[in-house]
Formats: structure tokens, C-alpha cells, sequence
């Protein structure tokens, strides 16, 4: 049976990917393939999925995930392109549909941007097509990221947008989390009575968002009793900035992912999630 899909670059974006795939029964482990050039993380990889391929050279296959970091994406190109796929993946932050179409040549190219919670199967991703992408091209793409999260479609333009909102959206979050366990402290409570309160509120409160279908103001009004605690609490947020703080980062962060863009020499961004590759 061929390839049906190479994953190139095993890192953990990678691997999540295989993973997620493999247990949702997109495809088997004769089917998948991943590309990984250093021996010992070859290892690990084989010691994880054993029955799949894991080699150190891209192989022939009909499509291709490139999960390698941006500086790597020319050479990574290059040996996709000679290998002959019918389509291509890209999740290499910062890397434009330009760039990946011409050094992949008569390939269609779909280009993505994930974020970190992939990595435990609740990521965030938003997909773009090039100019040789069609809708089959897309649904292939949103049936690989949906293995590990939630897709949605916007045009190139906009992924700027979602490197701001979610792609460095989960360090917001993290933030939040340190604060409020941060907060339990001081007001009394143990660290590790205050961290295990804090991370279920969060995780109940994003369940009660994607699972009621109630809109953030609705359940937020439901729970703020006139002149209760919950009240005050939200006035002493709104005193701070807080709403406008966190406009402010996503703000910011497209502002600076645009900058990235436009300046393919500089690094990477630290807030796009490039060490998932």
C-alpha cells in the first residue's frame, strides 16, 4: 500500500498529528509516514507508534504535511518538491503561500496556522488555500488539523489575525491561570488547593462556552448577582483595563506577526507556538 500521507518534521506538532490521525482512523500506521532527520528523536518516535515509518529522507506520497521550523522550510521544500506529492500542508509559521508555491512548484498548497493545544487534541487552527488549492485540497487539510482541534477557513490575509487571537492566544490563558492561582494565594489559600480550584474554573468555564451555546455576555450575566461578590469582582477587572488589555495583545501580536511577515530574514515571533515543530 503507498503513502498516503508524510508528515515532514517530527517534532511535537508532528507527532501530534500522527497521533491524532492514528486514533481517529483517518489512516493506519502503513499508510503514514514521518520524515525526521535526527536519529535519536527517529527513535522516539518509533519507540511511540510502533508499525509506522520513520526515516530521515522525504519519500514519495500523495499528500504531505511540512511541520518543520520556518528556517528549515526551503530545504524541507526542495526534497518535497522532488518527491512528487499532489498536495501540501504547511504549518511552518510565518511562511506564505508565495514563498511555500514557489519552491514546491505545480503542487496545490495549503497553508495553516495552529495553535499549542493541538498538542493535547483541543487545538485552534485556521487554514488559507493557495492559488492551485481547491475545496478538495481544503477538506483534506480540515480532516488532518480536526484529528487535533477545531478548523475554520479564512483568506491569507487574515492569518496574521489568528496568530494574534489564537495562535498566541493560549499564553493569554496561561497568564490568566498564573494570576489567578496567584490571587487564591493571597487571599489565604494553599498553592496547591488554589492551582487545582483555579485550572478547573478555567476548564469548566471554557466547557459551559462551547457546550451551552450561550454567548460569553448571557453567562456571565448569569452569574453576577446585583451587588453579589461576583459584581465586585468584575468591577475591580473592568477599573484595571482588563477588556482593553486583552484587545490590546491581540492587537499587538497581529501587529507583530504582520512585521515577521514582511521580514522573512528575522526569527520567528516567541509568541507563534514554532516549538511544536
Amino acid at each position: 500500500m503507498g503513502i498516503r500521507l508524510a508528515v515532514v518534521g517530527g517534532g511535537r506538532m508532528g507527532e501530534a498529528l500522527i497521533g491524532g490521525l492514528l486514533s481517529s482512523g483517518w489512516g493506519s500506521s502503513d499508510e503514514l509516514c514521518v520524515v525526521e532527520k535526527v536519529p535519536a528523536r527517529r527513535e522516539q518516535l518509533s519507540g511511540r507508534f510502533p508499525g509506522l515509518a520513520v526515516v530521515g529522507e522525504v519519500v514519495p506520497a500523495d499528500g504531505v504535511v511540512l511541520a518543520v521550523k520556518p528556517g528549515d522550510v526551503a530545504a524541507a521544500c526542495a526534497e518535497v518538491a522532488a518527491s512528487g506529492p499532489r498536495r501540501v500542508l504547511s504549518i511552518a509559521a510565518g511562511v506564505t503561500l508565495g514563498t511555500l508555491e514557489a519552491a514546491l512548484g505545480e503542487v496545490a498548497v495549503v497553508r495553516a496556522m495552529p495553535n499549542t493545544a493541538a498538542l493535547v487534541g483541543a487545538g485552534a487552527a485556521a487554514i488559507s488555500p493557495g492559488v492551485r488549492a481547491d475545496e478538495d485540497d481544503l477538506a483534506w487539510a480540515e480532516e488532518i488539523l480536526t484529528a487535533v482541534g477545531e478548523v475554520v477557513r479564512v483568506p491569507e490575509s487574515l492569518l496574521d489575525a489568528v496568530t494574534g487571537l489564537s495562535g498566541s492566544g493560549p499564553a493569554y490563558v496561561f497568564l490568566l491561570a498564573e494570576s489567578l492561582i496567584d490571587a487564591g494565594v493571597h487571599v489565604g489559600l494553599p498553592h496547591d488547593t488554589s492551582r487545582r480550584l483555579a485550572l478547573q474554573t478555567l476548564l469548566g468555564a471554557a466547557r459551559l462556552l462551547t457546550e451551552t451555546g450561550e454567548s460569553p455576555q448571557a453567562l456571565r450575566a448569569a452569574v453576577t448577582s446585583p451587588a453579589g461578590t461576583t459584581a465586585a469582582g468584575l468591577r475591580a477587572l473592568e477599573s484595571a483595563g482588563t477588556r482593553g488589555a486583552v484587545i490590546d495583545a491581540v492587537v499587538a501580536a497581529t501587529a507583530r506577526s504582520r512585521e515577521l511577515g514582511a521580514s522573512p530574514t528575522t526569527p520567528p515571533s516567541p509568541t507563534v507556538p514554532t516549538g511544536l515543530q
